[in-house]
């Protein structure tokens, strides 16, 4: 779900405009959306956020019904009054907000405090204020540290914010705060868990795991853990590293681990499943993970100690339940997906169907078919001609073709021959031409025709429905979305960072940021805002933080920190939300 502003034309000529909560939803013609509700003008939100507020108890409800101070009056020449310095400041706030909501303030504080310099002199700078700078500016505007140093401070009210000299800010620093703070990784994920847990009383049943990589700009060599290997990044030509994710059922993160760029990922699932339990205990948890963690090793241990599990399952294990796949007695989940459950040895195997995925499923094998047949009609056209002579380079050039299309060659059988004719008063056994026959495999057919848009799932909880164990499968979904969010808004990639320590720090530094992403989430799906965190955040960027000069009577200058104040709009969001931006700003 997501927030939309939606405006609209009154008859006497203005524009009014309100915000819609939208839902997207599947539908055997694609997925679509549909208002689930409108969120109205700042008066009705501001009517809930006053409601809100005398039932919660908290510092927002103090701040809302503060009384106002007695007024200053000044003579002010209101030719020469002028603005100075403007930084961007929403969301730096909003960031900085989201940070003393979990609490990671004080984290910091206890975990890294004031260090001592290499020089035994005190550090100008705290590491835990240059650990929430590297945050803040993760999670508004990812990018190296030489830019948050010269160009970042310069443009936001981070400094302003934390209260620091941004003069005494340099690339060097950031680098030793990101020292500092890979140190304290274990801590960090521990504590973070347990204030999650607090704030939005989480269970910790069901842990979702899977794997990305993400690839560095330069060669790494002083970093073994990247090799080159599968890249799901479509950078095969670069080295990388591959890192392992956990995430609850909601989406929350509570820990990953970094491994070598060319493991395979059913190569991490043993270690990381021991450091969880290790960290957080083995009682009562549900293991999901895709196709790709599934091996012989893997399984016995999923099977040992009474671990519960739902694993996806290779496409060709459907072969076993083929009559199954044909008999009628589904289960619908909704309109458009069905499933089914098949036991077996104390496991029960789900069979899952989809009318969306089996047209997808087909339009791609039959342009594969029709890409393989149009190769080897060329090849057949190219014997005849007489330009491929070579039996040895005719079946190189088949198998490159098959390779290319892997996704049909299965249905194939393809037969390359010398023939024998009779040229002028030459005998026949001198004069040979290759030939290329082929034929689709019918039973193969039918079989891909009968599993298009069907797959499997495998698990060991024999007292759940199909039902409720495809929707805790697909909630691994969190997991992948937990990836595509760190790479695309926070920028996990490319890594610029070539010593091992500096990338896990920047990977750290992405993990804390999307924590603070995770939370707004969870912020908005509570205030009946949907999950998705992305407007509010583009909304708040337009909250400014200026200078405004004000000329006096008797020559002085007065200056105010003058915080740009939210529209309706924006107003009726952060009412929600309970966020409020102060009108004037002062680190004293």
């Amino acid at each position: 779900m997501y927030l939309r502003r939606i405006n609209h034309r009154q008859a006497n000529g203005k524009r009014r405009g309100y915000w819609v909560l939208l839902e997207s939803y599947r539908t055997e013609r694609g997925p679509r959306q549909r208002i689930v509700s409108y969120i109205g003008e700042s008066d009705e939100a501001g009517r809930l956020g006053i409601k809100q507020a005398a039932e919660g108890g908290s510092n927002y409800q103090e701040e809302l019904f503060n009384e106002e101070e007695e007024p200053e009056w000044v003579e002010v020449d209101i030719r020469k009054v002028r603005t100075e310095r403007s930084l961007r400041f929403g969301d730096i706030f909003l960031a900085e907000t989201l940070i003393k909501r979990l609490q990671l303030d004080k984290l910091f504080e206890e975990l890294l405090g004031r260090e001592e310099e290499s020089s035994g002199r005190k550090a100008e700078i705290p590491y835990n204020i240059l650990s929430e700078l590297l945050v803040i500016s993760r999670f508004c505007e990812p990018s190296s540290e030489l830019y948050i140093a010269e160009e970042f401070i310069k443009q936001s009210a981070v400094c302003e914010v934390l209260g620091i000299d941004k003069e005494k800010i340099y690339d060097n620093r950031l680098y030793r705060g990101l020292d500092k703070l890979i140190e304290q990784k274990e801590k960090l994920q521990q504590r973070l868990k347990e204030r999650l847990g607090e704030l939005f009383e989480i269970k910790y049943d069901i842990l979702l795991y899977d794997v990305t990589s993400t690839y560095f700009e330069g060669e790494g060599e002083e970093n073994p853990k990247a090799q080159r290997g599968y890249s799901r990044d479509s950078r095969g030509d670069c080295k990388q590293v591959c890192i392992g994710l956990v995430v609850t059922k909601e989406g929350i993160p509570i820990g990953y681990e970094v491994f070598e760029g060319n493991r395979h990922d059913s190569k991490t699932v043993e270690e990381i499943i021991e450091k969880m339990e290790r960290a957080y205990g083995k009682t009562d948890r549900v293991w999901i993970m895709d196709r790709g963690m599934i091996s012989k090793t893997n399984m016995e241990i999923l099977k040992a100690e009474g671990r519960r599990y739902i694993i996806g399952t290779p496409k060709n294990q459907l072969k076993k339940f083929e009559q199954e796949l044909l008999k009628e007695d589904w289960q619908k989940v909704y309109e458009g997906l069905e499933v089914k459950i098949c036991k077996e040895e104390g496991e029960v195997f789900i069979l899952c169907r989809s009318i969306m995925r089996k047209e997808k499923d087909k339009g791609i094998t039959e342009r594969f078919i029709e890409r393989i047949e149009e190769g080897l009609e060329r090849y057949q056209k190219q014997c005849k001609a007489g330009r491929i002579k070579n039996k040895s380079i005719l079946d190189r050039r088949i198998g490159r073709l098959l390779q290319r299309n892997q996704r049909a060659s299965g249905l194939f059988e393809i037969k390359t021959e010398t023939t024998e004719e009779q040229s002028g008063n030459k005998p026949a056994c001198q004069v040979g031409r290759l030939e290329v026959n082929w034929k689709i495999k019918k039973d193969k057919k039918e079989f891909s025709d009968i599993t298009q848009g069907c797959y499997m799932l495998r698990s060991n909880i024999i007292d759940w429905t199909g039902e409720e164990l495809w929707r805790a499968y697909i909630q691994l979904t969190d997991a992948e979305e937990a990836f595509k969010i760190q790479k695309n808004d926070l920028q996990l990639r490319p890594v610029f960072h070539h010593k091992e320590h500096r990338v896990e720090a920047h990977i750290l530094v992405c993990f804390l940021a999307y924590v603070l992403w995770k939370t707004l989430s969870q912020m908005c799906k509570r205030a009946g805002l949907g999950n998705e965190p992305r407007k509010v955040v583009q909304e708040m960027r337009r909250i400014i933080l200026s200078d405004v000069i004000l000329p006096t009577r008797n020559g002085n200058q007065i200056k105010l920190r003058c915080v740009t104040q939210p529209d309706k709009h924006l107003s009726a969001l952060m009412e929600r939300l309970k966020i409020m931006v102060p009108q004037r700003w002062s680190n004293n």
